[in-house]
């Protein structure tokens, strides 16, 4: 049941939802339930008795595992779902940016979509005629605006979609997993939409499997778990709790032999460029040095020889735009240790003679016991908010302390 929200700050609550699915064991059976009026079939409640409520200008973040109820919760706020139990009450435009151009017909042109597509969101015809320029300045189709859409690539489908559905600024902006969309250039067109609707008082609720961009986005979190909500609330409390339920669950995923902390055997280490990176053009990571690394035996990761960790990123920008670095350290196959980034640290990236970027990230005296761990690194726009390009977890190294002490880490202190 929808209805009209009450209070003047509120443009979302969401009481009691629930969304049931019935399922029969075969048509037959569900035409018997039909014929008879028993019930035939047995339950699926994808959400049940989840209640939240949204300020204006509030930007909320909706994490949890895959099936936990995620897609469900955002087709019911767009409207696109029904509710079995519940109520949910609106204010004002509500724009989703779900499955992208899923709604254009293929034989339409880009253009003629726009005026269908626009009629199914609320925009008539007037109001359209009104947009469309912006509409096609901002998608940069050209003249295939006046093609078929079904000669038109995935990409160039979702350009004019994201163009259509945030030509107008709404009250609620619903977004399912990717802050943006397309190549680079698109993408970092899309979040500065996205941001500026933001500063503008736009509510916000964004879904997301990344604690990052929920991290530096959203004032609130919500997580549900198993169609419930497992905890809602200010972000960081929420991302820790999720955090800690994903690596228990990791953790009782591991063989046996793991948990007993015998050695598991380790995946060749990856230290070549990720094939992804090497696109001519776009910005990307050209290179990760790590000072003093030895070579991998077999299957076993190369030694770091220093008490330091020294890692030199290089990386490709987008034209004069000066970029971001950020680096990430975790176990192998365990918990992470740290991330960082210049966007955080107010340490701007090196533009090298050639154009290129470069940033030397160093640890003093590695603060870390004896062990393997792995490296990540990531190139992000000037903002840190479109990822540009990540070598994810692809230098395996070992690290040999010299006192036989149990931990992970050697935290500063003193005795007194």
């Amino acid at each position: 049941m929808t209805r009209h929200a009450s209070n003047s700050n509120t443009v979302l609550k969401v009481q009691g939802l629930g969304k049931e699915y019935k399922l029969y064991a075969s048509p037959r059976e569900r035409l018997k339930a039909l014929v008879t009026g028993h019930a035939r079939h047995r339950s699926h409640w994808a959400l049940r008795d989840v209640s939240f409520e949204l300020q204006r200008g509030q930007c909320i973040g909706v994490i949890g595992d895959n099936g936990a109820g995620k897609s469900s919760l955002l087709k019911l706020l767009a409207g696109t779902l029904q509710p079995s139990t519940g109520t949910i009450e609106r204010v004002g435009r509500i724009t989703a940016i779900l499955e992208l151009g899923a709604g254009f017909h293929p034989d339409f042109s880009g253009r003629d979509n726009l005026y269908f597509g626009g009629s199914l969101i609320g925009i008539d015809h007037a109001e359209m005629a009104r947009l469309e320029p912006g509409i096609i300045e901002f998608c940069e189709l050209g003249e295939a605006l006046d093609r078929p859409v079904k000669t038109y690539s995935s990409g160039m489908a979702v350009r004019l979609a994201f163009a259509l559905v945030t030509a107008v600024q709404p009250d609620v902006l619903i977004i399912d997993e990717a802050l943006a969309v397309g190549d680079q250039h698109f993408q970092k067109k899309c979040v500065e939409r996205i941001m500026e609707f933001r500063s503008n008082g736009c509510t916000i609720l964004f879904c997301s499997h990344s604690p990052y961009h929920i991290r530096h986005l959203c004032d609130v979190a919500l997580w549900l778990k198993g169609g419930q909500v497992a905890q809602f609330g200010a972000t960081e409390p929420v991302l820790a709790a999720y955090d800690h339920h994903t690596r228990q669950r990791l953790a009782d995923e591991l063989p046996v032999h793991e948990h007993y902390g015998q050695e598991a055997p380790q995946p060749a280490p990856a230290a070549e460029a990720p094939v992804a990176a090497i696109d001519a053009g776009s910005a990307c990571i050209l290179s990760v040095d790590v000072k003093d690394l030895g070579e991998a035996q077999g299957e076993r990761p190369p030694v770091l020889h220093s008490n330091d960790l020294v890692v030199t990123i290089t990386a490709r920008g987008r034209g004069d735009e000066r970029p971001n670095i950020g680096f990430m350290i975790e176990q192998s196959k365990g918990v992470g240790i740290t991330s960082l980034a210049t966007h955080e640290d107010g340490a701007a990236p090196v533009q090298l003679e050639d154009g290129s970027w470069r940033s030397v990230l160093t640890f003093p005296d590695l603060p870390l016991h004896s062990g393997d761990y792995v490296i990540s690194a990531f190139l992000f726009d000037e903002t840190g908010l479109a990822v540009y390009d990540e070598w994810f977890q692809f230098l395996h190294f070992s690290f040999i302390f010299p006192k036989p002490l149990p931990g992970l880490v050697r935290l500063p202190h003193h005795w007194s």
